[in-house]
């Protein structure tokens, strides 16, 4: 009932992309020099010697933007193909997009109400 043999390229194909990284870590691995010492494992700060800890703790802030910026970005990818056959799919679809642009509408501006976006 399935044709399963119509799918041995993919196969093959999945099988072979997934052994060459494998393999590339095992044998860079085996074949690195290991060289362990305080300047190996010191941070490294464009050739000048380091000054303070290495872990500097960044405000939430910074997370947030980005965060808001991939969203929108994110939603921008899904509504491209959506506008360019806007006159085959008709108002069923069109209600969905507007929902689905609604949603991160209204997530937007109950952080913005909240002042997760106050940059100060």
């Amino acid at each position: 009932m399935f044709l399963l043999h119509e799918y041995d390229i993919f196969w093959a194909f999945l099988i072979i992309s997934s052994v060459i990284p494998i393999l590339a870590f095992i044998i860079s691995g085996l074949l690195a020099p290991v060289s362990e010492g305080p300047e190996k494992l010191s941070s490294y700060e464009s050739g000048i010697e380091p000054m303070g800890d290495a872990w500097v703790q960044f405000r939430i802030r910074y997370y947030m933007f980005a965060l808001v910026f991939v969203v929108f970005d994110v939603e921008t990818v899904f509504l491209y193909p959506w506008a360019m056959s806007f006159d085959v799919l008709g108002l069923s679809v069109f209600i969905e997009a507007f929902i689905f642009v609604l949603i991160p509408i209204v997530g937007s501006v109950y952080a913005w109400r909240k002042g997760a976006l106050e940059w100060s």
